[in-house]
């Protein structure tokens, strides 16, 4: 289903656009949990 060429391995661009997305999403996750531990009820 996907337009992708028969290389499996995905473009450098691509990873990097996915570890920074990961990365703010990692962020946001530990700092929430920081933030609702740390701030109690």
């Amino acid at each position: 289903m996907s337009l992708e060429p028969e290389d499996k391995r995905p473009s450098p661009a691509r990873v990097a656009i996915w570890v920074v997305v990961g990365g703010i999403g990692v962020y946001l996750l530990v700092s929430g949990i920081i933030g609702i531990v740390s701030g109690g009820s």
